[in-house]
Order: structure tokens, then sequence, then C-alpha cells
């Protein structure tokens, strides 16, 4: 089992969760893929329409940043934690 943690912003989109025990995934993409078929508006909130991470959501695999490893491709094995953080702006 992977864990994937959502912040509770993302809950209502998310069937009201923020914790998911995700099984068969093995990179962060596979991850997204999983919750997206679920949660179609959560996948569109994470990623853009080519399917790359949203420049204000930030995923990290156990602490290191995806995007300073492998992007979506980043590898993940049974144990490990996914942590999504999307950036909240405003003034």
């Amino acid at each position: 089992m992977v864990t994937l943690v959502l912040p509770t912003i993302l809950a209502e989109v998310a069937g009201g969760r923020t914790e998911f025990a995700l099984s068969g995934v093995n990179s962060v993409r596979a991850a997204l893929d999983d919750l997206a078929g679920r949660y179609p508006i959560l996948g569109r909130r994470l990623r853009d329409e080519r399917g790359r991470l949203r420049r204000y959501v930030n995923v990290y695999v156990d602490g290191d940043d995806v995007r300073r490893r492998e992007g979506l491709d980043t590898a993940v094995a049974e144990g490990q934690e996914i942590l999504v953080i999307q950036s909240v702006a405003g003034g």
C-alpha cells in the first residue's frame, strides 16, 4: 500500500477524504490517475489539460519534491507516502 494525503481544502472534491490507501500503484502518475478516475474534479484541480501538475500543486514522496526527481514518473513503493500540497494565494 501507498498512502496518499491531500490537504483539507481538497476533501470536498475527494469524497470528503484526505487520506487514501492505494494498492497497485508504482508511480506518482499512477496514484493520481487512480484518484482522478474516482474523483474527476480532483484530477482537474491537480493536473492541467496536458496531464502536468498545475503550478500551484506540489507533490512530495516521503518528503522529496517530485519536481526535483522524475516528476509524475517518480517511483513509489510499498509503505511510502505521497503528500499533495496546494498553494493558497490571495491578497
